[in-house]
């Protein structure tokens, strides 16, 4: 197969291909139905012998080009129309009828308001591939898309979360107007999967039959996008990871919001609590979920000697060789865990349970992952000392 992609430069662009590239590559196997042979990335600078060559060759073409805030109103008409009409004249002309997929904008809608240059335009846009549709007898796809959001996003040019996200990220200040103002948003990712269900003939339709659509949109408020970059931005210092649901748009907005991190946030430090016996460090807090922390041990380090009434943990040793002790507090009974590195796995650490950690080498640090399933909370500890044996 071979695919075009016009406005491959832009954001959907850059996001497509970089999807495409990897299944032609056999990067990504998710989709072995799709072969592709050949991608031609055309975009503005591109010259018009590569339109021509792809015009003639191409079995799918994805027309992302477009203009959204060009500098001179006339280039709406001029890329959203003209370029529209040269692309499919091109097409016509090698008597190519492959499937054509149109970027639109729900501002091509009534509701979208198109008596702006830019409504206008792309409504046009759609008329002439439907147009193309009937008389060439050629499969259009035409898409109405809301607000897109997601990483290579330009900041500060049309998209609110895209310029949220990144002066977030870089301590630049937002203006919001209104939190309540309410956003309807697709994820980029949810976008290109799309794509590639229509490559494979499998696009989602709209209710009226007409249209294509993205199946899953998110509708957000301005305030509530705020407050979560709030605490996304939090989290280093707090450790504490707000809740982030499976394909929610939490978990898309932090994807977006971490890929504008400049390079001095991408690390950060973290409070190590160091005795002549090692360290602890906290390495993640959560809401719902516990904490995750790392211990070091030095050599013939004993740790731990406590108990909890409710609370439970795992200990895994990533590095070293050591001994866990559990001991019920009413028994003399020791259970005795060998660990080590070089076999790792997860013990837990029972309730009711004295128990410790000990270094068995002489020479090497004793490293372990410790999840315990509640933050610690210095008003209810639920931590007494005792002695395993």
């Amino acid at each position: 197969m071979k695919i075009l992609i016009t406005g491959a430069k832009g954001f959907v662009g850059k996001n497509l291909s970089a999807a495409l590239q990897n299944i032609k590559d056999n990067k990504d196997r998710t989709r072995p139905d799709i072969k592709i042979d050949e991608l031609y990335l055309y975009d503005i600078d591109s010259s018009k012998e590569l339109l021509e060559t792809a015009c003639e060759k191409a079995d799918f073409v994805f027309n992302l080009a477009g203009a959204n805030r060009p500098k001179d109103p006339a280039d709406f008409k001029n890329v959203n129309f003209g370029f529209a009409s040269e692309l499919l004249d091109t097409l016509t002309k090698y008597n190519n009828k492959c499937p054509v997929m149109l970027s639109s904008s729900v501002q091509a809608t009534l509701e979208g308001r198109y008596d702006n240059d830019y409504g206008r335009s792309k409504k046009a846009g759609e008329e002439l591939f439907f147009y193309y549709s009937k008389e060439a007898g050629a499969k259009v796809l035409v898409y109405r898309f809301p607000n897109i959001f997601g990483k290579w996003c330009r900041p500060n040019y049309n998209s609110a979360v895209a310029t949220f996200c990144h002066n977030t990220a870089n301590d630049l200040p937002i203006t919001v107007n209104d939190r309540a103002t309410l956003l309807e948003l697709v994820y980029i990712d949810d976008l290109v999967c799309e794509m590639l269900d229509a490559l494979e003939g499998k696009e989602h339709i709209s209710e009226d039959g007409k249209y294509c659509v993205v199946p899953t949109t998110h509708k957000v408020t301005l305030g509530e996008i705020v407050d979560l970059l709030e605490a996304f931005k939090a989290q280093p210092a707090t450790l504490v990871m707000p809740e982030i649901p499976y394909d929610s748009f939490a978990k898309k907005l932090y994807s977006t919001y971490l890929s504008y991190l400049p390079k001095d946030k991408a690390a950060f430090p973290l409070k190590m609590n160091i005795d002549d016996r090692g360290s602890f460090t906290e390495l993640l807090k959560t809401s719902k979920c516990g904490q995750f922390s790392v211990n070091i041990s030095k050599p013939g380090i004993t740790k731990g000697q406590h108990w909890h009434h409710s609370k439970w943990e795992f200990f895994i040793v990533v590095s070293g060789r050591g001994l866990i002790q559990q001991r019920r507090v009413d028994s003399d009974e020791v259970l005795n865990f060998y660990v080590s590195g070089d076999k790792i796995e997860a013990v837990h650490m029972l309730p009711g349970y004295t128990h410790n950690i000990i270094n068995l080498s002489d020479r090497d640090d004793l490293v372990t992952v410790m999840w315990a399933n509640e933050c610690f909370d210095p008003d209810k500890p639920d931590t007494f000392f005792e002695v395993v044996e």
